[in-house]
């Protein structure tokens, strides 16, 4: 592994390209990493109302703290690292290669860049759906409704609503990891950007794309700790910088 300046790279000359993004990439946005000095889950009573205990315990509670933090996502805009990500998708596809955004956020600003192929491992904030497992009900975009403090019945079974979000202790959609699999199993350049890399299963993907033979990059604002040697090259500064000049701007 190696640090180096950030320079362009051709995208078009690559068959297979996966981007893994975390909560750094958002930060420009206005909105809050999770983890780290600062980050959302710092505060003990936030970490708590993310827990899926709490989605039986404290619905309401839940609903309102997610409510919150929705209000923040709807007030943000895309900044230009998003807008950087689905440039660089549009030049791999226009090239007839395969792209795939795999996002560990939450906020839907990468499809509001423009980003068409995004799989949302943690769900998304702006999305509602059932309490209760059995429940038939999809989940539904809620177009800014239901902001009110106390989480509304379910219109199928009255359960309370809940936040499509992956909460502690709760399984990742079984669906996004098969299509991230697939994509890094095929890939032969992967970049992590905005991202500690420590978190399980996303940590992994960089180990399946090196053993796809795939050059590796992490983009983050400080290195790894420790570093993981399955990185190719390292890149540190903010991803609203580095991401536009890894397209030559």
């Amino acid at each position: 592994m190696r640090d180096t300046s950030a320079i362009a790279i051709h995208w078009e000359t690559y068959r297979g390209v996966v981007v893994l993004t975390g909560a750094g990439v958002s930060v420009a946005s206005g909105l809050p990493t999770y983890r780290g000095k600062g980050g959302l889950w710092e505060k003990v009573e936030s970490a708590k109302l993310a827990d899926a205990a709490a989605i039986f315990e404290r619905p309401h509670e839940v609903w309102a703290f997610f409510s919150k933090a929705r209000l923040h996502v709807h007030k943000a805009a895309p900044n230009a690292g998003h807008q950087a990500l689905a440039s660089i998708e549009r030049l791999v596809r226009e090239a007839g290669h395969d792209f795939l955004l795999i996002t560990q956020n939450v906020d839907g600003l990468h499809q509001r860049a423009g980003s068409g192929e995004v799989v949302e491992l943690h769900g998304s904030i702006t999305k509602a759906r059932c309490s209760d497992p059995g429940c038939d009900l999809p989940p539904f975009d809620l177009q800014g409704k239901h902001k009110g403090k106390r989480a509304p019945p379910c219109p199928h079974c009255t359960a309370p609503l809940r936040p499509d979000v992956v909460l502690f202790g709760e399984m990742l959609p079984t669906d996004a990891i098969q299509r991230a699999k697939h994509a890094l199993d095929t890939c032969d350049l992967f970049l992590a950007v905005g991202t500690s890399g420590t978190v399980y299963p996303a940590a992994s993907f960089v180990r399946s794309a090196e053993y796809a033979g795939a050059r590796t990059l992490y983009l983050n604002l400080e290195a790894m700790d420790p570093s993981d040697p399955a990185f190719d090259e390292v890149l540190l500064g903010p991803a609203e910088v580095l991401l536009p000049r890894l397209l030559g701007l």
